[in-house]
């Protein structure tokens, strides 16, 4: 038995509405932002990360916006052994700022531990330009912007991450040992990997009409 000529869809006809190049990377980007998760160390595989990959992070990070083009962003990448190191500075740093009465053995355990479950560890600094004209508050904000420059590119190429901000982070003993000025400061901890599952997170979000106020 054959079908009728009917049942087969037809061509589009010259008045139906083609995607234009602002719909396509429009919806490219909608679903690249929708797409970023936070995945953790504990969730990252073993598997390296190629330097085509790092290099492609670190660069589109470069790209976040910058009030008077000061480019505060500084990125200390730590993988193979030096991760180790990273893990015994943050423990001997948590040591000696915690007083004895607020240890928490767990924290200072995985301190040590979570650089070791990423392949790759990134602390993120501030640097203050000298003369100190732009506000601390607008570099921070940079830098936040090149965070999520990073974490946005990992995703696409799918890639686990998560940006960690344990409190010893932001201490001066943390900020000099990563060698920032006086003025700069760390951020927080990026780290990158590989999904163990194949299962991408699935995410949510509040509705954006409860966190708007319009004015007209």
């Amino acid at each position: 038995m054959t079908e009728a000529a009917d049942d087969f869809p037809k061509p589009p006809d010259e008045n139906t509405p083609k995607l234009d190049a602002l719909s396509l990377r429009l919806a490219a980007a909608n679903a690249l932002i929708r797409r970023r998760r936070t995945i953790k160390p504990v969730d990252m595989s073993e598997k390296p990360i190629e330097n085509l990959h790092l290099a492609t992070i670190l660069e589109n990070g470069n790209w976040a916006p910058t009030h008077g083009m000061t480019e505060p962003w500084r990125f200390f990448v730590y993988t193979g052994d030096s991760r180790r190191r990273l893990g015994e500075f943050l423990q001997q740093t948590y040591d000696q700022l915690t007083p004895a009465d607020e240890v928490r053995p767990e924290k200072r355990e995985k301190l040590g531990a979570q650089p070791l479950l990423a392949p790759a560890v990134i602390a993120i600094g501030m640097e203050r330009e000298p003369d100190g004209k732009i506000p601390e508050i607008e570099e921070i904000e940079a830098v936040a912007c090149a965070v999520q420059n990073m974490h946005l590119t990992a995703s696409a190429i799918g890639m686990a991450a998560f940006w960690s901000s344990p409190p010893i982070v932001y201490s001066d003993e943390v900020r000099d040992w990563l060698g920032l000025g006086k003025g700069g400061k760390c951020l927080g901890l990026f780290y990158l990997g590989w999904p163990k599952s194949e299962d991408w997170p699935i995410g949510a979000r509040g509705d954006v009409a409860d966190k708007i106020v319009f004015h007209r």
